[in-house]
């Protein structure tokens, strides 16, 4: 059967040509069901109950099967296997020889569903010089050129991803990764480093799915990378925006519910009406009032009002004549010289 003539991937009738040369329709109907080839996914116990056979023998069944199915297309006598090939690995070229079953389907089926997913991955497992990596607690459902080794080492391959990533020990770009690992190939590093459920990334940097920086779970995590990648003070309402403009997975959220957690978590300091900060850049939390007696007290003596806004400005984004207006109607403050300060032990 030849390709459609708007050159789609057209895995369904790749895949009805391939079970075609499979003579038992009890082995079609295996392979069929345990790759979710045209429904949903079923186990060894529920074909074996369909079939009236033990789940061992459902095993052996499929075992079998694909073996024969995969040396008939070493062989060259499996239907569209050459080509479906061909189609494949000159597309993970372009993806760095790795990409993730969903990925890959996105660019090459009409609507990437579950079970065009699960057809081009069936035809990947026929192809000799493509590896299929299964979905587990730290991999996704993956393909890879057969060029980078079998199963076993492209798994160790990410592995030393993971563990140069731990190394490092905070997000960074995929150049410092693959330095780490000895590769020149960045895009083939960061190709391999997708595979990994153990890893994430965000704004062109890679990290542990456990970092906030790379994996914000929550509208506390976002609004932190949002101040962390500004590097400086921000009002909520324009951190509200750049969440919604964010490459962020869930990103509707309301102005108020952003304020609302702005002023729970610890990690934020209000700085100015409306205003926030990171608490690791040195901020404090306390009124204009405290701040000028933080500085007051750290002097331990007297300070002219122009090197008391000086210091307080370092610290708050307000304006001068509020920090002044502090300093003349607060009791903690007495002045003892033109326009000089200090701090009111009487207080």
């Amino acid at each position: 059967m030849a390709e459609p003539a708007d050159s789609a991937f057209n895995a369904k009738a790749y895949i009805d040509d391939i079970l075609s040369t499979i003579d038992r329709e009890r082995e079609r109907e295996i392979v069929t069901r345990r790759f979710g080839l045209f429904d949903r996914k079923e186990t060894l116990e529920q074909i074996g109950e369909l079939l009236g056979i033990t789940r061992e023998r459902v095993r052996q069944l499929e075992k079998s099967v694909v073996t024969r199915l995969k040396v008939s297309a070493e062989q060259g006598n499996l239907p569209h296997v050459p080509e479906v090939q061909t189609r494949l690995t000159t597309q993970l070229a372009q993806m760095g020889n790795a990409a993730r079953v969903s990925e890959l389907g996105s660019k090459l089926t009409p609507t990437n569903s579950r079970i065009e997913q699960a057809q081009l991955a069936f035809l990947a497992q026929l192809s000799p010089e493509l590896v299929v990596i299964n979905d587990d607690d730290h991999f996704y459902h993956s393909v890879a050129a057969a060029s980078l080794g079998d199963e076993k080492a492209i798994k160790t391959a990410v592995g030393g991803i993971v563990d140069a990533i731990k190394k490092i020990g905070e997000p960074c770009a995929i150049d410092k990764v693959a330095k780490a690992v000895s590769s020149t190939d960045t895009a083939q590093t960061a190709a391999l480093a997708s595979l990994s459920k153990d890893l994430a990334t965000l704004n062109n940097r890679w990290g542990l799915i456990k970092w906030p920086m790379v994996n914000p779970k929550n509208i506390r995590d976002k609004i932190y990378v949002i101040l962390k990648e500004h590097g400086k003070h921000m009002h909520f309402n324009e951190i509200a925006a750049a969440i919604k403009d964010s490459d962020f997975k869930r990103k509707e959220v309301t102005t108020q519910a952003i304020h609302n957690e702005l002023i729970k978590d610890k990690r934020f300091v209000l700085i100015g009406r409306g205003i926030y900060a990171l608490k690791e850049w040195g901020y404090e939390k306390g009124t204009v009032a405290d701040i000028i007696s933080e500085v007051l007290r750290k002097e331990g003596g007297p300070l002219h009002r122009d090197e008391i806004v000086k210091r307080v400005l370092k610290s708050r984004y307000v304006k001068e004549t509020t920090i002044l207006l502090n300093l003349q109607g607060k009791p903690q403050f007495k002045r003892v010289a033109k326009a000089t300060y200090t701090l009111d032990t009487a207080e």
